[in-house]
């Protein structure tokens, strides 16, 4: 499975990467580190103001 950065990333490397099937994110600083989930859900919550 591939890896997707945001498209408004800058060039410094901090930035957050999702999985094209839409069920992880990670920093692209520490790959190690994965939110495992259903982040269309995580999305709809942010833009929503409930996080």
């Amino acid at each position: 499975m591939n890896w997707r950065k945001s498209s408004r990333s800058e060039n410094t490397g901090s930035c957050v990467e999702v999985r094209n099937t839409l069920s992880e994110l990670r920093d692209s600083k520490n790959t190690s580190a994965i939110l495992r989930g259903d982040v269309r859900r995580l999305v709809r919550a942010i833009r929503a103001g409930r996080l």
